[in-house]
Protein backbone atom coordinates (compact mmCIF):
# COMPACT_ATOMS: atom_id res chain seq x y z
CA UNK A 1 0.00 0.00 0.00
CA UNK A 2 1.37 3.46 -0.98
CA UNK A 3 2.86 5.12 1.91
CA UNK A 4 0.63 8.72 2.45
CA UNK A 5 2.69 11.96 1.69
CA UNK A 6 2.93 13.71 5.21
CA UNK A 7 4.59 17.23 5.43
CA UNK A 8 7.38 15.90 7.34
CA UNK A 9 7.97 13.24 5.41
CA UNK A 10 8.12 14.98 1.82
CA UNK A 11 10.41 17.92 3.44
CA UNK A 12 13.25 14.88 4.66
CA UNK A 13 12.85 13.47 1.07
CA UNK A 14 12.61 16.24 -0.68
CA UNK A 15 15.90 17.49 1.36
CA UNK A 16 17.63 14.21 0.80
CA UNK A 17 16.72 14.92 -3.19
CA UNK A 18 18.35 18.63 -3.32
CA UNK A 19 21.27 17.67 -1.28
CA UNK A 20 21.98 14.33 -3.68
CA UNK A 21 21.23 16.60 -7.08
CA UNK A 22 23.82 19.56 -5.56
CA UNK A 23 26.57 16.91 -5.23
CA UNK A 24 26.22 16.11 -9.42
CA UNK A 25 29.10 17.72 -10.90
CA UNK A 26 27.57 18.97 -14.00
CA UNK A 27 23.59 19.43 -13.88
CA UNK A 28 20.46 19.27 -11.92
CA UNK A 29 19.58 15.80 -13.22
CA UNK A 30 21.43 13.19 -15.70
CA UNK A 31 21.07 13.43 -19.54
CA UNK A 32 18.25 10.62 -20.86
CA UNK A 33 17.81 9.38 -24.38
CA UNK A 34 14.15 8.68 -24.93
CA UNK A 35 13.42 6.24 -28.46
CA UNK A 36 10.58 6.33 -30.22
CA UNK A 37 9.05 4.21 -32.80
CA UNK A 38 10.52 6.84 -35.18
CA UNK A 39 12.26 10.02 -33.37
CA UNK A 40 14.44 9.81 -30.39
CA UNK A 41 14.66 12.90 -27.63
CA UNK A 42 17.82 13.19 -25.94
CA UNK A 43 16.74 15.19 -22.64
CA UNK A 44 19.74 18.12 -21.48
CA UNK A 45 19.30 19.59 -18.49
CA UNK A 46 20.90 23.11 -18.20
CA UNK A 47 21.19 25.73 -15.49
CA UNK A 48 19.94 25.09 -12.08
CA UNK A 49 16.84 23.70 -13.39
CA UNK A 50 16.02 23.80 -16.61
CA UNK A 51 15.94 21.32 -20.02
CA UNK A 52 16.81 21.76 -23.02
CA UNK A 53 16.07 18.80 -25.69
CA UNK A 54 17.34 17.42 -28.82
CA UNK A 55 14.62 16.09 -31.51
CA UNK A 56 15.85 13.47 -33.87
CA UNK A 57 14.58 12.17 -37.05
CA UNK A 58 15.80 8.54 -36.99
CA UNK A 59 14.71 8.08 -40.66
CA UNK A 60 17.30 11.28 -42.45
CA UNK A 61 18.83 11.73 -39.11
CA UNK A 62 18.43 15.65 -38.98
CA UNK A 63 17.96 16.94 -35.51
CA UNK A 64 16.42 20.08 -33.27
CA UNK A 65 16.89 21.43 -30.60
CA UNK A 66 14.73 22.93 -27.91
CA UNK A 67 15.22 26.18 -25.96
CA UNK A 68 19.02 25.79 -26.02
CA UNK A 69 20.43 27.89 -23.18
CA UNK A 70 23.79 26.11 -23.44
CA UNK A 71 24.91 25.69 -26.64
CA UNK A 72 28.01 23.92 -25.73
CA UNK A 73 26.09 20.86 -24.30
CA UNK A 74 23.78 20.92 -27.25
CA UNK A 75 26.75 20.59 -29.59
CA UNK A 76 28.65 18.07 -27.59
CA UNK A 77 25.17 16.41 -28.03
CA UNK A 78 25.00 17.00 -31.52
CA UNK A 79 28.57 15.12 -32.45
CA UNK A 80 28.02 12.45 -29.42
CA UNK A 81 24.82 11.48 -31.48
CA UNK A 82 26.38 12.09 -35.22
CA UNK A 83 23.06 14.23 -36.70
CA UNK A 84 22.95 17.11 -38.44
CA UNK A 85 21.32 20.07 -36.14
CA UNK A 86 18.73 22.41 -38.83
CA UNK A 87 16.47 23.93 -36.78
CA UNK A 88 16.17 25.66 -33.53
CA UNK A 89 12.51 25.76 -31.31
CA UNK A 90 12.18 28.03 -28.80
CA UNK A 91 9.28 28.03 -26.71
CA UNK A 92 9.53 31.62 -25.26
CA UNK A 93 11.91 34.65 -25.55
CA UNK A 94 13.23 34.59 -21.77
CA UNK A 95 16.71 34.34 -21.59
CA UNK A 96 16.58 30.69 -19.73
CA UNK A 97 15.10 29.45 -22.81
CA UNK A 98 16.27 31.26 -25.90
CA UNK A 99 19.62 32.48 -24.83
CA UNK A 100 21.81 30.87 -26.45
CA UNK A 101 20.34 31.12 -29.63
CA UNK A 102 22.53 33.82 -31.12
CA UNK A 103 25.54 31.76 -30.23
CA UNK A 104 24.26 28.77 -31.55
CA UNK A 105 23.13 30.95 -34.82
CA UNK A 106 27.25 31.37 -35.26
CA UNK A 107 28.23 27.93 -34.87
CA UNK A 108 25.84 26.34 -37.01
CA UNK A 109 25.71 28.79 -40.14
CA UNK A 110 22.16 28.76 -41.78
CA UNK A 111 20.38 27.22 -38.85
CA UNK A 112 16.41 27.89 -38.80
CA UNK A 113 15.29 29.36 -35.36
CA UNK A 114 11.76 29.02 -35.15
CA UNK A 115 9.79 30.85 -32.50
CA UNK A 116 6.43 33.20 -31.89
CA UNK A 117 7.83 36.57 -30.20
CA UNK A 118 9.57 39.15 -31.97
CA UNK A 119 11.89 39.25 -28.69
CA UNK A 120 13.45 36.02 -29.54
CA UNK A 121 17.16 35.96 -30.07
CA UNK A 122 18.34 35.42 -33.62
CA UNK A 123 14.60 34.66 -34.89
CA UNK A 124 14.36 33.39 -38.48
CA UNK A 125 10.88 32.11 -38.39
CA UNK A 126 8.47 33.66 -36.64
CA UNK A 127 5.05 31.04 -36.38
CA UNK A 128 1.77 31.47 -35.36
CA UNK A 129 -0.92 28.84 -34.19
CA UNK A 130 -0.99 26.08 -36.49
CA UNK A 131 2.18 26.83 -38.35
CA UNK A 132 3.37 23.29 -39.44
CA UNK A 133 6.86 21.97 -41.01
CA UNK A 134 8.98 19.08 -41.08
CA UNK A 135 12.88 18.20 -39.59
CA UNK A 136 13.43 15.87 -41.48
CA UNK A 137 10.50 13.34 -42.18
CA UNK A 138 8.93 14.69 -38.28
CA UNK A 139 5.67 16.67 -38.54
CA UNK A 140 5.87 20.04 -36.29
CA UNK A 141 2.71 21.33 -35.30
CA UNK A 142 2.77 24.97 -33.32
CA UNK A 143 0.28 25.46 -31.05
CA UNK A 144 -0.05 28.81 -29.74
CA UNK A 145 -0.34 29.07 -25.86
CA UNK A 146 -0.12 32.93 -24.96
CA UNK A 147 -0.23 33.27 -20.76
CA UNK A 148 3.33 33.13 -19.29
CA UNK A 149 4.51 34.95 -22.04
CA UNK A 150 2.62 36.49 -24.85
CA UNK A 151 4.06 34.93 -27.90
CA UNK A 152 4.63 31.48 -25.86
CA UNK A 153 4.67 28.44 -28.62
CA UNK A 154 4.17 24.90 -28.01
CA UNK A 155 5.43 22.55 -30.08
CA UNK A 156 3.49 19.18 -30.98
CA UNK A 157 6.16 16.68 -32.85
CA UNK A 158 4.33 13.77 -34.87
CA UNK A 159 5.42 11.31 -37.50
CA UNK A 160 3.40 10.47 -40.63
CA UNK A 161 3.13 6.96 -39.87
CA UNK A 162 -0.47 5.94 -38.07
CA UNK A 163 -0.68 5.25 -34.79
CA UNK A 164 3.30 6.45 -34.13
CA UNK A 165 3.92 7.96 -30.86
CA UNK A 166 3.83 11.34 -30.41
CA UNK A 167 5.51 14.24 -28.06
CA UNK A 168 5.16 17.60 -27.03
CA UNK A 169 7.69 20.04 -25.71
CA UNK A 170 5.87 22.64 -23.39
CA UNK A 171 8.45 25.41 -22.11
CA UNK A 172 6.62 27.26 -18.94
CA UNK A 173 3.03 26.64 -20.00
CA UNK A 174 2.37 22.84 -18.79
CA UNK A 175 5.20 21.20 -16.37
CA UNK A 176 4.62 18.29 -14.89
CA UNK A 177 1.44 18.90 -12.21
CA UNK A 178 1.96 22.32 -12.67
CA UNK A 179 1.75 25.79 -14.92
CA UNK A 180 3.62 28.51 -15.52
CA UNK A 181 3.17 32.19 -13.93
CA UNK A 182 1.03 34.19 -15.28
CA UNK A 183 3.77 37.11 -16.16
CA UNK A 184 2.02 38.60 -19.42
CA UNK A 185 -1.13 36.70 -19.37
CA UNK A 186 -4.37 36.02 -17.42
CA UNK A 187 -6.60 33.15 -16.28
CA UNK A 188 -8.80 32.59 -19.58
CA UNK A 189 -5.34 32.53 -21.28
CA UNK A 190 -3.87 29.61 -19.49
CA UNK A 191 -7.05 27.72 -18.94
CA UNK A 192 -7.65 28.03 -23.56
CA UNK A 193 -3.78 27.21 -23.50
CA UNK A 194 -4.70 23.94 -21.53
CA UNK A 195 -7.77 23.47 -23.54
CA UNK A 196 -5.36 23.15 -26.30
CA UNK A 197 -3.18 21.04 -25.14
CA UNK A 198 -5.47 18.36 -23.05
CA UNK A 199 -7.36 17.76 -26.71
CA UNK A 200 -3.52 16.62 -28.37
CA UNK A 201 -3.68 12.74 -27.55
CA UNK A 202 -3.79 11.45 -23.68
CA UNK A 203 -0.62 9.25 -25.20
CA UNK A 204 1.25 12.40 -25.77
CA UNK A 205 4.66 12.49 -24.01
CA UNK A 206 5.06 15.87 -22.12
CA UNK A 207 8.53 17.69 -22.33
CA UNK A 208 8.48 20.82 -19.94
CA UNK A 209 10.67 23.72 -19.57
CA UNK A 210 11.82 22.89 -16.37
CA UNK A 211 12.56 20.17 -13.56
CA UNK A 212 9.87 21.55 -10.86
CA UNK A 213 7.83 18.30 -10.17
CA UNK A 214 8.29 17.87 -6.79
CA UNK A 215 7.23 21.38 -5.69
CA UNK A 216 4.17 21.18 -7.76
CA UNK A 217 3.04 18.01 -6.83
CA UNK A 218 3.33 19.45 -3.34
CA UNK A 219 1.07 22.41 -4.16
CA UNK A 220 -1.10 19.40 -5.86
CA UNK A 221 -1.66 17.51 -2.43
CA UNK A 222 -2.83 20.86 -0.92
CA UNK A 223 -5.24 21.41 -3.04
CA UNK A 224 -6.18 17.30 -3.92
CA UNK A 225 -5.22 15.60 -0.59
CA UNK A 226 -7.70 12.69 -1.22
CA UNK A 227 -5.94 12.75 -4.97
CA UNK A 228 -4.13 8.85 -5.21
CA UNK A 229 -2.83 9.37 -8.93
CA UNK A 230 -0.87 12.93 -6.73
CA UNK A 231 0.59 10.34 -4.51
CA UNK A 232 1.43 7.83 -6.44
CA UNK A 233 3.32 10.27 -8.61
CA UNK A 234 5.18 11.78 -5.49
CA UNK A 235 6.57 8.24 -4.68
CA UNK A 236 7.36 7.91 -7.88
CA UNK A 237 9.16 11.45 -8.65
CA UNK A 238 10.76 11.31 -5.11
CA UNK A 239 13.11 8.30 -5.76
CA UNK A 240 13.69 9.78 -9.41
CA UNK A 241 15.51 12.76 -7.74
CA UNK A 242 17.04 10.65 -5.77
CA UNK A 243 18.64 8.73 -8.04
CA UNK A 244 19.39 12.13 -10.33
CA UNK A 245 17.23 11.61 -13.22
CA UNK A 246 14.68 13.97 -14.85
CA UNK A 247 10.84 13.06 -13.74
CA UNK A 248 9.87 14.42 -17.48
CA UNK A 249 8.15 13.01 -19.48
CA UNK A 250 4.68 12.94 -18.47
CA UNK A 251 1.51 12.21 -20.88
CA UNK A 252 -1.20 14.61 -21.51
CA UNK A 253 -3.56 11.51 -20.10
CA UNK A 254 -1.17 11.43 -16.71
CA UNK A 255 -1.75 15.28 -16.17
CA UNK A 256 -5.11 15.18 -16.32
CA UNK A 257 -4.72 12.97 -13.39
CA UNK A 258 -3.12 14.60 -11.09
CA UNK A 259 -2.50 18.42 -12.21
CA UNK A 260 -4.55 20.41 -10.69
CA UNK A 261 -4.30 23.19 -13.49
CA UNK A 262 -5.76 20.65 -15.66
CA UNK A 263 -8.44 19.73 -13.80
CA UNK A 264 -9.84 22.87 -13.02
CA UNK A 265 -13.42 21.85 -13.84
CA UNK A 266 -12.98 18.89 -11.58
CA UNK A 267 -14.94 19.23 -8.57
CA UNK A 268 -12.65 18.77 -5.86
CA UNK A 269 -10.48 21.75 -7.35
CA UNK A 270 -13.78 23.83 -7.91
CA UNK A 271 -14.57 23.09 -4.20
CA UNK A 272 -10.46 24.22 -2.82
CA UNK A 273 -10.49 27.32 -5.10
CA UNK A 274 -13.98 28.42 -3.48
CA UNK A 275 -14.37 28.57 -7.48
CA UNK A 276 -18.02 28.77 -9.68
CA UNK A 277 -16.13 27.85 -12.81
CA UNK A 278 -13.19 26.31 -14.53
CA UNK A 279 -11.16 29.71 -15.28
CA UNK A 280 -12.07 31.37 -11.63
CA UNK A 281 -10.61 28.15 -10.49
CA UNK A 282 -7.38 28.50 -12.70
CA UNK A 283 -7.05 32.23 -11.76
CA UNK A 284 -7.50 31.10 -7.72
CA UNK A 285 -5.08 28.32 -7.58
CA UNK A 286 -2.51 30.40 -9.85
CA UNK A 287 -2.89 32.79 -7.10
CA UNK A 288 -2.19 30.53 -4.61
CA UNK A 289 0.45 28.93 -6.00
CA UNK A 290 2.56 32.25 -6.39
CA UNK A 291 3.32 32.40 -2.60
CA UNK A 292 2.73 28.57 -1.54
CA UNK A 293 5.85 27.19 0.07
Amino acid sequence: MDKPVTAKNFTIKSNISLILVRNQRESHSCQEHHQYANMDVKILPALKDNYMYLLVDRATNEAAVVDPVETKTVLQAVQDHQVKLTTVLTTHHHWDHAGGNEELAKQVPGIEIYGGDDRIGALTKKVEHNTIFNVGNLLVQCLFTPCHTMGHICYYVTTPEEGSDGVVFTGDTLFLAGCGRFFEGNAEQMYNAFSILGSLPDNTKVYCGHEYTLQNLKFAAYVEPSNEEVIKKTAWSEQRRVEGKPTVPSTIGEEKKYNPFMRVSELPVLKHAGAQNAIQAMRNIRLEKDSFQ
